[in-house]
C-alpha cells in the first residue's frame, strides 16, 4: 500500500509514536502488580521496560524485561517492511536488532537475565507473559554456589 501522506505528515505521525508507557507495557505492568511481582527502577543497558530484582543471595541480579514492538523489532509473525523507502526501513530495523543483541549481552555480563516479549504476546495474554517473567525470576533465585 503506497504512503499517501506528505513527508511533513509522516514526520508528525512518527513523532507521536510512544516509546514508553504503551498499552502493552501498561497491561503487563498491571498483571505484574496483580501478582505482586517486585519491580525496581535502575538505569541498565538497553533501558528495559521492567526490572525485576532477584532475592538477595541469588546467582543472578534479576530479570530485565523488554516489551518489543512487532514492527520496530522485526517480529517474524507480524513485521512487514513498508513498500515505500524499503532500504531505509530494512537498515533501521536491522540496527534495532543489533542494538537489542548488544543490550542483551551487556545485561548478561552484569548478571541480569534479559527477556524479550513480543507486543502481540502481551495483547494475547498478559497473564501468560507475567508467568514467564515469574518463571525466569524463580530460575534466578537459585542460590549462588
Amino acid at each position: 500500500m503506497p504512503d499517501d501522506r506528505s513527508p511533513e505528515q509522516r514526520s508528525e505521525t512518527m513523532r507521536r509514536v510512544k516509546s514508553r508507557g504503551t498499552s502493552c507495557e501498561r497491561a503487563l505492568g498491571a498483571e505484574l502488580r496483580k501478582r505482586r511481582v517486585p519491580r525496581a527502577r535502575r538505569k541498565l543497558p538497553g533501558s528495559p521496560d521492567f526490572i525485576v530484582p532477584a532475592p538477595p543471595g541469588s546467582r543472578r541480579r534479576g530479570v530485565a524485561v523488554f516489551v518489543d514492538g512487532c514492527f520496530w523489532h522485526a517480529c517474524p509473525e507480524h513485521c512487514r517492511i513498508p513498500a515505500t523507502n524499503r532500504a531505509y526501513w530494512a537498515r533501521k530495523i536491522a540496527r534495532n536488532a543489533e542494538r537489542d543483541a548488544a543490550a542483551d549481552r551487556a545485561l548478561r555480563a552484569l548478571g541480569w537475565r534479559p527477556i524479550r516479549i513480543w507486543e502481540h504476546s502481551v495483547r494475547e495474554s498478559p497473564a501468560r507473559c507475567a508467568a514467564r517473567i515469574q518463571r525466569a525470576l524463580h530460575a534466578c533465585a537459585i542460590p549462588a554456589d
